[in-house]
């Protein structure tokens, strides 16, 4: 016989296993802190390369201004600047992905708490089931 609350709740927990559960169980391997800092070194690795991009643009961009004045360009002002923009950035981008990431994991894990409530809630389902069984199994033996 058809158990209607069973199978609304595999259906509910296949549906989270196969759409937003499957990023929340993979992050769930994680300790928050391996989870937060492997994303800053994510974000920081992006940040460079970006704006090593950046910087070649505008390079190339102002070539024929930088090559007419190569001799008179105060090129310790330009490193300074350049740095300074580089470690500010940085800075926002690395602390944002603290916050952000952060949180992502919290909410992550409060859905999986929600996730393993329903597994368990399944498990005794399927418990119940095999005790019910089992007591018919012994009543037919005795007949």
């Amino acid at each position: 016989m058809l158990n209607i609350r069973k199978t609304r709740l595999m259906t509910k927990l296949a549906i989270y296993e196969q759409g937003p559960g499957k990023q929340d169980i993979r992050l769930s391997k994680y300790y928050k802190s391996d989870y937060v800092r492997l994303q800053i070194l994510k974000t920081i690795l992006s940040v460079t390369v970006g704006y090593l991009l950046v910087l070649t643009l505008v390079g190339l961009y102002k070539s024929e201004y930088l090559i007419a004045q190569a001799v008179n360009l105060d090129y310790r002002a330009i490193g300074m600047t350049v740095l300074v923009i580089y470690v500010v950035l940085l800075t926002v981008y690395t602390v944002g992905a603290i916050i952000g990431y952060s949180i992502k994991y919290d909410l992550s894990r409060g859905k999986l708490a929600k996730y393993f409530r329903m597994l368990k809630v399944m498990r005794r389902f399927y418990r119940d089931e095999e005790s019910g069984e089992a007591a018919g199994n012994e009543e037919a033996n005795h007949d």
